[in-house]
């Protein structure tokens, strides 16, 4: 599986929504997404810009996460994975998710906020 540079990383944290769908067309993120095993609920019910398309699989699918669980998530991105695994761990359960670069984790911030995630926390 190849990795996506860092800069690659950084430029597309940086972009707003609209330069990303100016470059693609709208769809294309939850197209990847769902290639990669998503439902079409799941990229639906994220806040808008937090599933990049970026991934390499769907770590929910095979989790069985439950309330009363705390989730550690590497390589959070804009936060779709945790938007998802917050919804499944129930309101009052943690999610944690780390990524490597400030600005991702800027972004994914912006989306918590957005989605008003009080049990997710992004952590570079």
């Amino acid at each position: 599986m190849a990795r996506l540079p860092r800069a690659a990383v950084v430029a597309v944290a940086r972009r707003p929504v609209a330069a990303l769908r100016r470059k693609q067309p709208p769809t294309r993120a939850a197209v990847n997404s769902r290639e990669l095993g998503y439902t079409p609920e799941e990229t639906a019910a994220v806040p808008e810009g937090a599933n990049l398309g970026l991934g390499c699989g769907n770590p929910l699918a095979i989790a069985s996460l439950k309330p009363g669980q705390t989730v550690l998530d590497l390589g959070s991105g804009a936060g779709f994975d945790a938007f998802l695994a917050a919804k499944a761990v129930g309101p009052t359960d943690l999610v944690i998710d780390v990524d490597m670069t400030a600005e991702i984790v800027s972004k994914a911030r912006q989306n918590k906020t957005k989605g008003g995630y009080a049990n997710v926390d992004f952590r570079f």
